[in-house]
C-alpha cells in the first residue's frame, strides 16, 4: 500500500496542479447528485405513503400540506438533473485536460537529455506509456476516487438519516455498507492487479510484434519468418484474451457478491424498519422513507464494481509512469570551458545504463575554438559515446566536462513527415525563407528544391520519403548550417553516400565550419582528412593523439577505410 501511494503521488499532484478547482467542483457536483437522489427517493416515498394515509381520513386530508413536499420533490429533481449535467461536463472536461497535461509532461520527460538511448532500446514501450497507460489514468478520478468518496458520503447521509429513527440502526447500516461496499471492490482490485498487468503487457507485445511485422515484412519474408511472426502475434493475443477472461470473471464475482450483500442489507433494513414501526418508534411514512434511503444509498457502491478493475489498471499505469513524472530534471549540458577552448574533458568516465563496463574511461582531451579533430577507432570503441557526452545527451559518471553550445549531426538522418520547410525549421524556428534557402544552397540542395512544384512547401513522407539518400543527407546538413553554434559534432557524416556526393558534402561542410570547432567521429579517410588532429580511441580509452604534419597523423589516416 505504501508503494501504491508513492507511485500515485506524482499523478495526483499533477491532477491538482492542472485543474484543481474543476476537479473539486466535479467531485462536489457528483456528491450533490447522489445526495439529491437519496433525498428525492426518500422524500417521494414519504410523500406517497403520507398522502395515501391522509386520504383515509377527511379531517387529515383537509389539513395535510401537499405543497411543501411537492415543491421540495421538484426542487430535488431539478437539482439532481442540473448537478448531474454539471458533474459530467466538469469532470470529463477536467479529466481530458489533465490527461493532455500528463502526456505533455511524460513526453517532455522522455525527450529530455539522457532519455534518447533508452527510447532506442524499447520504442514500443514509449508508445504504450503515452497512449494506454495515460488513458488508464482517466479512471483514477472518474471511476475510483470520486465514486469512492461519493459512496462514503452517501453511506454517511444514509447512516445519519436512519440514525434519527434509531441510533444503533443508523450506525450498523453505515458501517456494514462502508466495510463491505468498499472492501469488495478493494479486494477485487488487488486480485485484478496481476491480470491487469498481464493484459497490459499482452497488448504492448501485440502492438510491438505487429509493428515489427509491418515494418520488417520484407526481411521476414526473405528469411521465411512471416508465419512465425504471425504465430507470435497470435500467441500474444491468446495471452491477452486469457487475462481479459480472468478480469471478466473477477468483475462478475464482484457484481454477484455486492448484489447478494445489498439484497441482504435491504432485507435487514426492511425488517428493522417494520419492527420500529410496530413498536411505534416511527410512523409508516417515515418507515417508507427509511427503506428507500437505504435502497438509494447502496447504488453508489454498485458503481464501484467497474472501478475495482480499473483500480488495478490505474495502479499499474501509475507505477510505470510515476518515475518519469517525479524524476528531477538533471541538466546534463557540460559547463562552459575556458575562453580559448571549445571543450575540455578531465578524467572522464561514462557508463551506459545496465552495461557491465564503462564506455569511456579516464578520458582527458581539449579542443581549441576553430580547431578540427577526428575521433577514430573500431566500432564500439566509444566514438559515438564521446559525442553524446559533449552534446549533453549522456552525463559523466566521473570526471569534469566543459563544452560550448553544440550541434550534433548523427549517423542517421532523422527526417519527419512534414514539409521541407517544417523539417528545416526544427533547427531554427524563427528562420525566414532567405535563411532557409541560404542553408539549402550551402548544402547543395537548393536547385533540387526549386525544381519541385511546391518548393519549400513540398511534403515529405514518413522518415523523409520522397528524397534520395544523398538529398536526405544534404537536408540534414542544411539543418546543421542553420544551427549557429560554436561547436559542431559529426558522427560519420558521409556514411552511405557515393564518393562524389560524399566529397561534395565534405567540401561544403569544411567551408561552413571555418572558424568553428569541429569533432568528426569516423572510420573513413576522407572525413578524417578535414581534421587538424586525429584522436584514436580503443576500448573506451584514448591511445594516441597526432597532429597534421606528424608521421603518426599520416599513419592514422592510412589505417582508415579509403574513399
Amino acid at each position: 500500500m505504501t508503494s501504491f501511494f508513492t507511485d500515485i503521488k506524482p499523478v495526483l499532484c499533477l491532477f491538482m496542479q492542472t485543474r484543481r478547482k474543476e476537479l473539486l467542483l466535479g467531485a462536489a457536483l457528483s456528491a450533490a447528485t447522489v445526495t439529491a437522489g437519496i433525498a428525492l427517493l426518500g422524500l417521494s416515498g414519504w410523500f406517497i405513503t403520507a398522502t395515501a394515509l391522509a386520504g383515509l381520513s377527511a379531517t387529515v386530508a383537509a389539513t395535510f400540506d401537499v405543497f411543501a413536499p411537492s415543491a421540495s420533490i421538484r426542487f430535488l429533481a431539478i437539482l439532481r438533473t442540473a448537478a448531474r449535467y454539471g458533474e459530467r461536463l466538469t469532470t470529463h472536461n477536467a479529466t481530458l485536460a489533465v490527461l493532455a497535461a500528463l502526456r505533455e509532461r511524460l513526453f517532455r520527460g522522455w525527450a529530455a537529455a539522457g532519455a534518447a538511448h533508452a527510447l532506442l532500446n524499447r520504442p514500443a514501450r514509449l508508445l504504450f506509456r503515452l497512449t494506454a497507460d495515460i488513458d488508464a489514468l482517466d479512471s483514477l478520478y472518474l471511476r475510483v476516487l470520486v465514486p469512492a468518496a461519493v459512496a462514503v458520503g452517501a453511506a454517511l447521509v444514509a447512516s445519519v438519516t436512519l440514525g434519527l429513527m434509531h441510533p444503533l440502526f443508523g450506525l450498523l447500516f453505515g458501517l456494514c455498507l462502508v466495510l463491505v461496499g468498499l472492501g469488495l471492490p478493494l479486494a477485487a482490485g488487488r486480485l485484478a492487479l496481476k491480470y491487469a498487468r498481464r493484459r497490459a503487457y499482452g497488448i504492448e507485445t501485440i502492438r510491438s510484434r505487429a509493428i515489427d511485422l509491418v515494418a520488417g515484412q520484407t526481411d521476414l519474408l526473405m528469411a521465411n519468418r512471416l508465419a512465425a511472426q504471425q504465430q507470435a502475434i497470435a500467441a500474444a493475443d491468446a495471452y491477452t484474451a486469457k487475462a481479459d477472461d480472468r478480469l471478466n470473471r473477477i468483475e462478475s464475482g464482484v457484481t454477484f457478491g455486492f448484489g447478494l450483500f445489498s439484497t441482504a442489507l435491504l432485507v435487514a433494513s426492511l425488517l428493522i424498519v417494520a419492527m420500529l414501526m410496530r413498536t411505534g418508534a416511527i410512523t409508516a411514512p417515515i418507515a417508507a422513507l427509511g427503506v428507500l434511503v437505504a435502497f438509494a444509498a447502496t447504488e453508489p457502491f454498485a458503481a464501484l464494481r467497474r472501478g475495482a478493475l480499473e483500480f488495478g489498471r490505474t495502479m499499474l499505469a501509475s507505477k510505470r509512469i510515476a518515475p518519469r513524472l517525479s524524476a528531477v530534471k538533471a541538466d546534463l549540458t557540460p559547463k562552459a570551458p575556458a575562453h580559448e577552448l571549445a571543450f575540455a574533458l578531465q578524467d572522464i568516465t561514462v557508463a551506459h545504463d545496465g552495461a557491465t563496463r564503462s564506455a569511456l574511461r579516464n578520458v582527458t582531451l581539449e579542443l581549441r575554438r576553430g580547431e578540427h579533430i577526428a575521433v577514430v577507432g573500431s566500432s564500439g570503441a566509444g566514438k559515438s559515446t564521446l559525442l553524446s557526452l559533449l552534446s549533453g545527451e549522456l552525463p559523466p559518471a566521473a570526471g569534469v566536462a566543459a563544452a560550448l553550445d553544440t550541434t550534433l549531426l548523427t549517423q542517421r538522418t532523422e527526417l519527419f513527415q512534414d514539409t521541407l520547410r517544417g523539417n528545416l525549421l526544427l533547427a531554427a524556428a524563427d528562420a525566414d525563407d532567405d535563411q532557409l534557402r541560404g542553408a539549402l544552397a550551402a548544402a547543395g540542395l537548393l536547385a533540387d528544391v526549386d525544381a519541385l512544384p511546391s518548393g519549400l512547401d513540398t511534403p515529405l513522407g514518413e522518415g523523409g520519403m520522397g528524397l534520395s539518400g544523398g538529398q536526405s543527407r544534404r537536408l540534414a546538413l542544411a539543418r546543421l548550417f542553420l544551427r549557429d553554434t560554436p561547436l559542431w559534432l559529426l558522427d560519420e557524416p558521409t556514411e552511405g553516400l557515393d564518393g562524389r556526393t560524399a566529397r561534395d558534402v565534405l567540401h561544403r561542410l569544411a567551408l561552413r565550419a571555418e572558424g568553428r570547432a569541429l569533432v568528426i567521429a569516423t572510420h573513413i579517410r576522407r572525413e578524417a582528412a578535414l581534421a587538424d588532429r586525429i584522436v584514436v580511441i580503443e576500448d573506451g580509452r584514448i591511445t594516441e593523439v597526432s597532429r597534421r604534419g606528424e608521421a603518426a597523423f599520416e599513419k592514422a589516416l592510412d589505417r582508415l577505410r579509403p574513399d
